[in-house]
Parts: structure tokens; sequence; C-alpha cells
């Protein structure tokens, strides 16, 4: 049997791997799927790992720049946070990497997938289901699942093998990607507590205040202090590696996991949290109050939906379409403080600011209408109030 194992070099794939290819003598093409959480010596490191497994064949996917394309600049494009905190870090780039596996499975015709989810978590649900509708009726294997394996169990069946790796469970487990970083440790397995310092992966290096000027074209950053970027996801790394540093971005978010349990997570966003707030005030000073209005609504359920794994779902490109045609005036360059541990957004710069003194200053001139205007309009605006009210008192004063 030909099957292919999604592998990150970690201990559940690499027992997948072992596994796999000795117990049952299947023929395992593995695959790792970078979406910006690797080095290139970490990546070589995961290839040599997976050839001394057993593997027949390992592929490296730079999913970068595809990740962003495919689901990162809808997040921005919606100002996506999930309740209110949490920018989707991993949940996003578990899809994406899903999809390249399966995009694989299909190229090399393989009879089986296989990934190294346990039983208790949201990838599981995320990954099966997309296999099942991109590679309907290829087998999906998860033998830690199955077998409800225990971590001690996974160790002693690799170490029988002859395997030598770092077995030592690390205080934090930690998910890199483009778009954030998860953090989880003993802090998160409760309802109180929060992550000491030395969990967080960028430690804070920086202090006092820094103003960055970001750029934005139809929605998308392109530029970061003047310096332009080729794609947006270069621009994404260059302001992680400016705000990360001052600690910002670091917060720990609960929420409805997709099995109907609780749970708590670390993260830490520094570039995306930066984003998301900065792109949102350009939007509020260009989009009109019914854009807005829609938008926010529909981002609602579009970041719902992409965390319980529905990305194929079609109504995600309705709702993508109607953001991306959003985002037609949502150009110009946001102004934004860095400071420890916060940032302020100082406010924008654009040919499309729709509060322009051309029609009135709130609160102080009005330039576009007379106050007989606003007289006319006011009781009209308010005419079908009005009506109900002296309606209903003379319905009143009969009774």
């Amino acid at each position: 049997m030909k099957i292919v194992l999604g592998f990150s070099g970690g201990l559940d794939t690499t027992y997948c791997a072992k596994y796999l290819t000795d117990d049952k003598g299947y023929e395992v093409h593995s695959i790792i799927v970078n979406t910006g959480g690797f080095s290139e010596a970490e990546l070589k490191a995961v290839e040599a790992h997976a050839y001394k497994l057993g593997v027949k064949t390992h592929t490296t996917i730079n999913a970068i720049k595809n990740y962003y394309d495919r689901i990162i600049r809808f997040l921005v494009y919606g100002n996506v946070l999930k309740n209110n905190t949490y920018p989707l870090s991993v949940s996003a780039e578990r899809l994406v990497q899903a999809l390249h596996i399966a995009e694989h499975a299909k190229a090399i015709g393989a009879d089986a997938v296989a990934h190294g989810s346990t039983g208790a978590g949201n990838d599981q649900v995320r990954f099966d289901m997309i296999f099942h509708v991109l590679i309907p009726g290829v087998e999906i294997i998860t033998p830690i699942r199955d077998m409800k394996l225990s971590r001690e169990a996974e160790i002693d069946y690799l170490r029988g093998k002859g395997i030598e790796m770092n077995f030592e469970k690390a205080a934090y487990s930690i998910n890199k990607g483009l778009w954030g970083t998860s953090v989880g440790g003993k802090e998160t397995l409760s309802s109180k507590g929060t992550l000491p310092e030395e969990a967080w992966p960028v430690q804070v290096t920086k202090s006092g205040t820094e103003e960055v000027k970001l750029g934005f074209v139809k929605g998308e950053l392109k530029s970061v202090n003047d310096t332009s970027f080729d794609h947006p996801a270069g621009a994404i790394q260059h302001l992680h590696s400016l705000a990360a540093p001052y600690g910002i971005g670091r917060d720990i978010h609960i929420g409805d996991t997709i099995i109907g349990i609780k749970g708590r997570v670390g993260f830490e966003a520094a570039a995306p949290m930066v984003i998301i707030k900065a792109h949102h005030a350009l939007e509020k000073h260009v989009l009109t109050k019914w854009q807005l209005n829609w938008k926010d609504q529909l981002a609602q359920f579009y970041g719902n939906w992409l965390h319980e794994g529905q990305i194929l779902d079609p109504v995600m490109r309705d709702i993508e379409a109607f953001f991306e045609n959003s985002q037609q005036q949502v150009t110009g360059d946001v102004f934004v403080e860095l400071m420890p541990y916060r940032f302020n957004v100082i406010g924008i710069e654009s040919a499309f600011d729709l509060m322009s003194s051309r029609f009135g200053k709130y609160g102080e001139m009005n330039h576009g209408w007379s106050g007989d205007d606003v007289r006319g309009f006011s009781k009209i605006f308010g005419n079908q109030v009005s009506i109900y009210h002296q309606v209903k008192a003379a319905a009143d004063a009969k009774d």
C-alpha cells in the first residue's frame, strides 16, 4: 500500500513513519508543508530523519506564499480575530497543510494518507474533513488516535527500534508559522494562569518607542517604513522582526474546540495583531458604514467556519469574493507606535479618506449642508418612529 504521511519530524509523526514502514510494511511517502515555521537547516534535518526511518520518498513544500494567498489575506481583509482575541494562527496553517498533503496524495496516486493527530484535538477533524472532500475513497490512517497511544508508549516503541531522538518533552509546546506562534504549557491546561516570560519564543529586548509606517494597497500590506516587498509574506516577516522584540501580540485565547470542549492556548502574534488593527483603522476611514457593518458580520462567521476546518465550503468563496471587492479603496499608509507589550495606531494617510474637511469637520463646521437641511432630514429620518409613538399614545388614551 502506498501512503502519504504528513510529517513534521516530531514524536508522533516519527512513530507513524516507523510503524507504517516496519510493522505494516507500507510504502511511505512523507511530506512536510512549511508554513513559515522552519528554517532551511531544520527542513534538511527533517528530511534526513525521515529517510532514516525508512520512507521511500520525502517531499518538502514551501507553502509560505501559498498560505498567504489562500487564507491569510482573507483573514486580513476580514480583520478576523476569533472571540475578538485570536488571529487563527494554528487553525489556518493546518488547513493549508492538509490541502497540500491531499494534493500530493492525488499526484502520486496514493492508496492512503496518514497523520499523527491524537483523538483529543481539533487537527484530526481538519485533516480528515479535507481528505474526505478532496480525495474521497483514499483511506485515512491515524495510528496515534486509533491505538490511543501515550507518549510513553511511543517512546518505548521507538527506542526498541533503535531510533534516537530528543525524547525529552519540552516544558512548552510551540507551533510556529507565518501568522503567529502558539504556546501551550501547564499554565494553559487550567482556567487560571498565564505563561511566564521564559515561555515566549521571542524575548523582550527592545525598550522605548518606535514608529512604523505600514503601506497597504487594496487591503494588502506591501511596504514597511517605505521598504517594499514583492509579496506580502515578506512584509509580514519583516514586521514581526520589528514588533516581536517588544513583546507585542502576546495573549492567551480561550475558545470552543470543534469537538465541543473548551481550550486555552497562549499565542505570540506580533505582526498579525499589528496588521489587523492597522488595516481595520484604514478601513474605518475609507469604507462606508454599511460596508463595515456587513464585513464585521461576515468576518465572524468566516473566522469560526475556518477554525472548524470548513475551508472547502463554497460559502467561503462567496464571502472571500465580498471581502476582496470591499478592498478596492483600502489603500494608504497607517502609522503605528510600537512600545513594550503594546502598540498604538496613530493615524492614516489615504487618497480615499472619507474624513475629508471639504465636507465638514465633525462637531465643528458643516460645509455640505445647511441647518435647514438637517432640520428637515431629522424630521423625515425619525418619521416612522414618531408615527408609532403617536398612534400608540392615542390607542392607550382610549383604554
